[in-house]
């Protein structure tokens, strides 16, 4: 199977999507090891994901780390689409 590489769209949505995660965490005060253990992820992915070095993660996770900030996906999506995460983060 090969693997289709990925536009630099979405690898900037990539990176938006780990920018607004990695603040909501900030601003949660969580720390990595507490976000990934309640998603029941590794830090390690947790990490790449934040730094956008994994752009497309699964749905699943995507929304289990959300839930472990409590940040809704409603306000999530919007900050991947409109690259604010700042306003994101002080609306969760």
């Amino acid at each position: 199977m090969v693997r289709v590489p990925l536009t630099d769209e979405e690898r900037e949505r990539g990176e938006r999507l780990g920018l607004a995660l990695r603040d909501a965490r900030a601003s949660a005060s969580r720390s990595m090891v507490e976000v990934a253990a309640e998603a029941g992820i590794s830090v390690e992915t947790l990490r790449k994901i934040e730094t956008g070095r994994i752009p497309t993660p699964a749905f699943f996770t995507v929304a289990a780390i959300a839930d472990a900030i409590r940040l809704p996906l409603d306000a999530l999506r919007a900050a991947v689409e409109n690259t604010d995460a700042a306003e994101v983060a002080e609306a969760s």
